[in-house]
């Protein structure tokens, strides 16, 4: 059995929309990578999204990957398995409205079926020192814009 890599990710938005930037850690073996980045007009969810794609663009081959986000909208997706019913129904909610952000949940689909991925809740913006550190980035990554 391999080991576990683990993803922490963040997004951040200075208004919503408006700019906002991600960031997430890699983590695997003890070996650490940080990445992020910003888009000038954007929403929260998006860069929630869009940090945990690029966290597992990172991967070079199949793996064992646990989530860790303060986005409960990210991690039910998957854990309440909203994302299976929005397929069913032609990427529509349950109230029929379209999917928002449809084109991310189709490519974080997609990565998420050439990995075993876990989804994990973390509390935002308390003590988990990752989670922080995630926030900070994404944050970072705004001011660069």
């Amino acid at each position: 059995m391999e080991e576990k890599i683990i993803i922490y990710t963040d997004g951040a938005c200075s208004g919503n929309p408006g700019p906002g930037g991600w960031g997430a850690i890699l983590m695997y073996k003890g070996a650490k990578k940080e990445i992020s980045g910003g888009k000038k007009d954007t929403t929260n969810n998006i860069m929630e999204i869009t940090a945990v794609i690029e966290g597992l663009k990172q991967l070079k081959k199949q793996s064992e990957v646990q989530i860790y986000s303060d986005s409960s909208y990210v991690v039910n997706t998957f854990k309440q398995g909203w994302i299976y019913n929005w397929m069913k129904k032609g990427w529509r909610t349950a109230s029929g409205e379209p999917v928002k952000n449809k084109e991310l949940w189709q490519e974080l689909y997609s990565l998420t079926q050439k990995h075993k991925v876990e989804f994990i809740k973390v509390k935002g913006h308390s003590d988990n020192e990752f989670n922080n550190r995630c926030d900070e980035m994404a944050r970072e990554a705004i001011k660069k814009l």
